[in-house]
């Protein structure tokens, strides 16, 4: 049995292509990385690539309870979903960052 309806459509009825965010607007998106010098500073330096007035006073850090890891939750100005797409894949293949949500 498939999940998907004759017209490509996901349950629910949301074609694969379309998106449930509302463009322009603030998107959040949470990055966790080691606990190192300049991770935070890569990280806004990365994202200003993709939103050039965003700044450090745009992220929260929230380091973990052991302190081996540091989460950083950064609220991008997004224009499209392009955009957000690219982010994403840039935050990702970054080496000092493990997880992004």
């Amino acid at each position: 049995m498939t999940t998907e309806s004759n017209d490509g459509r996901q349950p629910g009825g949301i074609p694969p292509q379309a998106s449930l965010i509302e463009y322009p607007s603030d998107f959040p998106i949470k990055v966790m990385g080691a606990m190192q010098d300049g991770f935070a500073e890569a990280i806004v330096t990365l994202v200003q690539d993709f939103d050039p007035n965003f700044h450090a006073g745009k992220m929260e850090m929230r380091p973990s309870r052991n302190g081996n890891y540091l989460g950083l939750t950064v609220t991008v100005w997004v224009t499209s979903r392009e955009q957000l797409d690219d982010l994403y894949r840039a935050l990702t293949s970054h080496p000092m960052v493990k997880v992004v949500l």
